[in-house]
């Protein structure tokens, strides 16, 4: 049996996911960040990118955040992120279209925050892509 730790994630609007993990990796501001039980005590920020944690069965799953702040603790973890969307609720189409929004936007203005907006988009469908890869070799 892997050791396990309590992960939590929270959006401003709601709890995501709070449960039993064995390892979780984020996208942190300097690069990949992986985390298992016994992890050094952290506070750092995370980029826009994807959670991924794995279940004690082995079971992978993604959760998209805008960016925000990871914090360990001996026994739990927290992701605390302005937005944050479970990989399987995340709309292809809906990001492709915030994505030429932004593109479009950006191509008329250089605005640091059309920018970032499209960096979340890009990263939102990047999550996307990879939790429709892992469902279709699951089928």
């Amino acid at each position: 049996m892997a050791s396990q730790f309590e992960l939590s994630v929270v959006s401003a609007e709601k709890e995501i996911f709070n449960g039993n993990v064995v390892s979780v990796r984020v996208s942190g501001i300097d690069g990949e960040l992986g985390v298992y039980a016994g992890h050094t005590p952290l506070l750092t920020s995370i980029k826009p990118g994807m959670v991924k944690y794995t279940l004690e069965n082995g079971k992978e799953e993604f959760i998209y955040v805008s960016g925000g702040f990871l914090e360990v603790q001996p026994t739990i973890v927290t992701v605390l992120a302005d937005v944050a969307i479970r990989g399987e609720e995340l709309d292809q189409q809906r990001i492709l279209a915030a994505k030429r929004k932004a593109e479009d936007t950006l191509s008329k203005s250089n605005n640091a925050e059309l920018s970032a907006k499209l960096s979340r988009e890009i990263a939102k469908l990047r999550v996307y892509e990879i939790v429709n890869s892992k469902l279709a070799n699951r089928r």
